[in-house]
């Protein structure tokens, strides 16, 4: 069975003499939580906005639910069951909670009331602060506000570009057991993470990019207990070059 997001050799960056991503594969199915996580200058967030729209791809394939939605605008990719939440300014700090959620509910404002019900039913904190101001928020909390946006729109896809960026230690792990849930509820979820050993070991599978292209993939236990990764995230060298293996091989 084809994964429900398929991510084949995507090629693209931000302009067309600049492939900051030469050729990433992804796949998340139904109920995944899968972390992308690389160095530095990897290309991971830049892969995620090549595949939510925000650049447009030079090469490859993007499909959900096996259509091509490769190159097509943000909202077409959004209507065909993708939601985003990038790293940054992903709410609205002067608008209220409610507010911020409603905006979440855009292309289907006749769902408005019902979704926002299901919203302060899952996320009694938004509830007991829908009145509030949202750049009253702890960071903790504005991310929780950020995936409860993206969730309004009803996602089979939902993207997470660094979601724990700049939390604290409780608030992260806070946020990734919430993500988790969210993926065993029966979404596909594919996370850019730079905390990358907390974020592998709530993860199903992961994916490692270096320089713009998969370097290795796998279970992500098995990703987790390889000993170049522990050595790449602890500051040292990986031994082998970069090149497409799989964990354990």
């Amino acid at each position: 069975m084809s994964a429900l997001l398929s991510v084949e050799e995507i090629v693209g960056g931000y302009a067309s003499a600049e492939q900051v991503v030469k050729g990433v594969t992804l796949a998340a199915n139904v109920g995944e939580l899968v972390t992308v996580i690389g160095p530095n200058g990897a290309g991971k967030s830049t892969a995620l906005k090549l595949v939510a729209g925000l650049l447009r791809p030079s090469r490859g394939h993007v499909r959900i639910g096996g259509a091509d939605v490769a190159g097509q605008a943000p909202q077409a990719i959004a209507r065909a069951g993708l939601g985003f939440v990038p790293q940054e300014r992903n709410i609205f700090g002067a608008l209220t909670i409610a507010e911020n959620l409603e905006m979440g509910c855009l292309f289907e404002r006749r769902a408005t009331r019902e979704r926002l019900a299901e919203a302060y039913a899952r996320f009694p904190m938004l509830a007991e602060k829908r009145r509030v101001a949202a750049r009253s928020l702890s960071g903790g909390q504005r991310q929780v506000l950020a995936v409860a946006m993206a969730l309004m729109g009803r996602p089979r896809v939902l993207l997470l570009d660094e979601p724990t960026a700049g939390l604290s230690p409780k608030a992260a792990t806070e946020l990734f057991d919430l993500i988790r849930a969210i993926a065993t509820g029966g979404i596909a979820v594919l996370m850019v993470e730079q905390n990358a050993l907390e974020s592998l070991s709530v993860s199903d599978r992961a994916y490692v990019l270096v320089d713009g292209r998969n370097h290795l993939d796998g279970p992500a236990r098995q990703v987790a207990d390889d000993p170049d990764i522990r050595r790449l995230f602890l500051g040292g060298r990986t031994h082998q070059q970069p090149g497409h293996q799989h964990a354990g091989e």
